[in-house]
């Protein structure tokens, strides 16, 4: 074979290493069951909340894409509540959006308007099934959110850890947010 036979070879199989290698690096970035080794902190975190979550969280259980499909498809449904920040963004169908809802340094005032808006939601029942969601898997606002419920006594509390990267990289239908003023 002529050497730029062999050159050609190797520049074909170097983009198709590259190629593979971006694809994994994607598929791992959107897994929502991938693992950072991250405990979870006995507290809400109140700083750098764009950063590895946890695999679980006390209190409350994670749920994935898959076992919240399920969970939309019975009766009664899950509320779902968005605590992602800023602006107007895609989001879960029949969700509603705390803005600023899954910050970790709530003052008193703070804490009791975010707990009296879920009673709210939940139409005071504490049994009602809670899913708190935000961008992903590298977001602790949803995190602080399904914390402070479960620890203000909600049984039914779930994380969403995958939160809406995960939805749309499983291709389901996304929506516009309208920030509920709470």
């Amino acid at each position: 074979m002529p050497s730029i036979g062999k050159c050609a070879w190797l520049a074909v199989w170097l983009v198709i290493a590259c190629a593979a290698r971006g694809a994994f690096a994607a598929e791992t970035e959107n897994d929502e069951t991938r693992s950072f080794g991250v405990a979870p902190p006995p507290d809400y975190r109140a700083k750098n909340y764009h950063a590895p979550t946890p695999d679980s969280i006390p209190g409350a259980r994670v749920v994935t894409t898959d076992e919240l499909r399920e969970m939309l498809n019975r009766e009664p449904r899950p509320f779902l509540v968005d605590v992602l920040s800023g602006a107007p963004h895609p989001t879960l169908p029949g969700s509603i959006w705390l803005h600023n809802g899954g910050l970790g340094d709530f003052d008193a005032a703070e804490e009791k308007r975010f707990l009296d808006t879920v009673a709210l939601l939940a139409g005071h029942d504490k049994t009602r099934a809670l899913v708190f969601f935000c961008s992903g898997i590298r977001c602790w606002l949803s995190y602080n959110a399904a914390l402070r419920a479960a620890r203000a006594g909600y049984g039914n509390v779930y994380w969403y850890r995958g939160g809406i990267e995960a939805w749309r990289a499983a291709g389901l239908r996304a929506v516009t947010s309208d920030n509920f003023q709470w």
